[in-house]
């Protein structure tokens, strides 16, 4: 992916999550992942194995995008706060962000 797309990616993250439609930690991402809400839902390329097979078999199964693209560093920079599992619940912000990692 081009440096540009993903920078844009982060810096909607930011902007996400000042809009209120961030989830953040394992178990909230894990309860709006099996209720539904969440659109799109971001793990840490570093964070443990069980961590990525978790959220990949229950994003998979609730037909939810996930991406293992950036670092725990960079999630963390994007969004202000120490977190390596992100989800974004709007619809509007999921699209672009689908539409950006492309």
């Amino acid at each position: 992916m081009a440096q540009s797309k993903r920078q844009n990616v982060l810096q909607l993250l930011g902007l996400i999550r000042r809009a209120n439609q961030l989830v953040t930690g394992e178990e909230f991402v894990l309860r709006a992942v099996q209720k539904e809400q969440a659109r799109y839902v971001f793990v840490a390329r570093d964070s443990s194995k069980t961590t990525h097979k978790l959220f990949l078999d229950k994003c998979e199964s609730h037909k939810i995008n996930v991406s293992f693209e950036f670092s725990r560093a960079e999630i963390s920079i994007a969004i202000g706060t120490q977190r390596s599992v992100v989800a974004v619940t709007g619809v509007g912000f999921s699209k672009k962000i689908a539409q950006l990692l492309d």
